[in-house]
């Protein structure tokens, strides 16, 4: 087995590198399986190669049965593919959780409108009461064949004075019929999105269930997106929360930062490039953080979201006026990978910082204004 490092142009000609930046570290095969691995550095100086990043690459693939013979590479035929990774991700720290007990919180055979976009709203009680135990880690349940309709997840915390008649239907979010139940639930606990795994909070952090302070009714808002306009869709995604009585040092919250979903913020058809901001002033972290002086919020991880035109999202982050190494980018952002990303070491944001979302979007194949939804 050899490995060599090659480039292709904007005729999709395959041509070998004159600086080879690949090194092979070892190779293995047996009658199932080629097994390489490589490594190179983050930038190369080449300009033949992509510099390695925080952001999303796309990673394509290819392979031919036949091992590749002095003619050159044979043609892969259908055997191809892409997959969106996040190569400097760190690898979270996975607690086992195979024996930690769990609760569901699953949709009950909705009907999912023939429309572009619903959001559906479900109310759950929370099990754990009366005694405080941490969830480690949430996992999305995503019905099998539903894995492009669910779009997101979120999860908010309710008021405590409701009872246990609002469980009894769910409906469509913000729309003049819904209950006025939802209306309380105003704090996000949890958000997953299209393309993420399972999220597993750091061994020092946990979301508190159980005591009278946390949340009894939750509101789960899911997000389905229907473009094709299919009629006859019954959907039963939800989430699971894996729970532990092992009490961790910190509770973990939830801080939303962007732009706000309204009319007014609209992208106008035909641009290669369109820059939006959100502000989330000192004025705001000033009463947002007021309960956490003087030690401010220890940011662990950062979920960038966006839609098909979103094409890059860097969340910038200012403190006494000076600004500080982005909190989280993506400059290659894709719709369909979208994942937390842990932080290599946690972010200090203190009462009177700044913090501002740059969204980049591109609207160059549309012919009418965009308007921006959740």
């Amino acid at each position: 087995i050899f490995q060599q490092d090659y480039f292709t142009d904007e005729n999709r000609v395959l041509k070998k590198d004159p600086q080879q930046d690949y090194h092979l570290e070892y190779a293995m095969e047996n009658s199932t399986h080629t097994i390489l691995a490589f490594s190179r550095e983050l930038h190369t100086c080449d300009t033949n190669d992509k510099s390695i990043t925080e952001s999303t690459v796309r990673v394509i693939w290819a392979y031919h049965h036949k091992d590749m013979g002095e003619a050159g590479q044979n043609y892969h035929g259908s055997n191809r593919g892409t997959k969106s990774l996040r190569l400097l991700n760190p690898e979270k720290e996975e607690v086992l959780s195979a024996s930690l007990p769990y609760f569901d919180l699953t949709n009950k055979d909705v009907p999912v409108p023939d429309k572009d976009t619903t959001y559906w709203c479900q109310m759950f009680k929370i099990p754990i009461q009366h005694e405080k135990h941490h969830v480690t880690k949430v996992e999305p349940l995503i019905q099998k064949g539903h894995e492009n309709l669910v779009h997101h997840i979120l999860l908010y915390q309710c008021s405590s004075n409701l009872n246990d008649s609002v469980l009894d239907y769910g409906h469509e979010c913000y729309h003049p019929n819904m209950p006025d139940s939802f209306l309380t639930c105003e704090t996000v606990i949890f958000a997953w999105a299209i393309g993420g795994e399972g999220f597993t909070y750091p061994p020092h952090v946990g979301l508190s269930i159980g005591t009278a302070a946390d949340p009894q009714f939750v509101l789960m808002e899911v997000h389905y997106d229907n473009p094709s306009y299919t009629e006859g869709l019954i959907d039963n995604s939800g989430l699971r929360l894996i729970y532990t009585p092992v009490i961790r040092k910190y509770d973990a919250g939830v801080i939303e930062a962007g732009l706000w979903v309204s009319l007014f913020h609209n992208i106008p058809p035909g641009m290669p490039e369109f820059v939006s901001e959100g502000h989330c002033t000192l004025e705001c972290l000033e009463e947002a953080l007021g309960a956490e002086r003087p030690s401010g919020i220890h940011v662990f991880a950062v979920l960038l979201h966006a839609h098909l035109a979103g094409r890059a999202i860097r969340m910038r982050h200012f403190h006494n006026g000076e600004e500080q190494k982005l909190l989280a980018y993506d400059d290659e952002f894709d719709f369909n990978f979208q994942e937390f990303q842990y932080l290599k070491e946690e972010r200090t944001i203190l009462p009177g910082d700044n913090l501002i979302t740059e969204c980049h979007y591109s609207t160059v194949d549309r012919i009418r204004m965009t308007w921006v939804r959740k």
